[in-house]
């Protein structure tokens, strides 16, 4: 056999050899890749509590922004600042809101606890969530979950609140943590993933405030 023969034959049988390889190869991958798909994703544990605490909301630099508020403020109760959008009187979309009497200290008859905010004008529907926690005497969270409540924001306003009603009769008294959640429309709301930061507050039986706020 000439030396151009043989090298055809080797070229032949390199090629066989490598076509064998490469089919092998897909093969394997294929069943490594079809092995993935039967493969269930892992049930997280837990959706709603962990040992890392969110950023706190509590002390707030004018004209920083946290997460997706401009502001965001807890209060006794709330107001629609009806003259600043359109005719005077006349309800208009996206009206301002104005937290009354804001503070983080509170009597155990106050009928509910506000979180007043304004966020970015959102392009899409969001959600935003509060549930509220007594915290413990060691500092650490009640697991029980006091309350809850979700607001849908529409898309292109700015302003909205969080009620956190009291409990019962009355607060008891001590100290709370309002942990708050961002998420679109649709998703579960109270998702870890979707928790941004806290805010906390004290039930205090001296504390002394007016009649109770009604909300406009």
């Amino acid at each position: 056999m000439t030396r151009s023969g043989c090298h055809r034959v080797s070229r032949c049988v390199l090629g066989h050899a490598v076509a064998g390889v490469m089919l092998l190869a897909g093969l394997c991958a294929g069943h490594s890749s079809l092995a993935k798909d039967l493969l269930l994703p892992k049930e997280q544990a837990t959706t709603e509590f962990g040992a890392t605490r969110s950023p706190s909301f509590d002390e707030q630099q004018q004209g920083v922004p946290q997460s997706l508020f401009t502001w965001i403020k807890m209060a006794q109760g709330y107001e629609v600042e009806w003259d600043t959008f359109g005719r005077k009187g006349w309800y208009a979309q996206d009206p301002r809101l104005k937290p009354v009497n804001p503070g983080s200290v509170f009597t155990p008859q106050t009928p509910a606890v506000y979180i007043v905010f304004e966020v970015a004008p959102l392009e899409d529907p969001t959600q935003f969530g509060a549930q509220w926690r007594q915290e413990l005497s060691d500092g650490q969270f009640s697991r029980e979950v006091l309350g809850y409540d979700v607001l849908e924001v529409p898309g292109h306003e700015r302003y909205g609140f969080l009620e956190l009603k009291k409990p019962g009769d009355a607060w008891p008294v001590g100290n709370y943590v309002a942990e708050l959640y961002i998420s679109p429309l649709g998703q579960q709301p109270f998702h870890a993933v979707n928790r941004v930061g806290m805010m906390r507050f004290t039930i205090d039986g001296a504390a002394r405030f007016g009649p109770p706020v009604p909300s406009k």
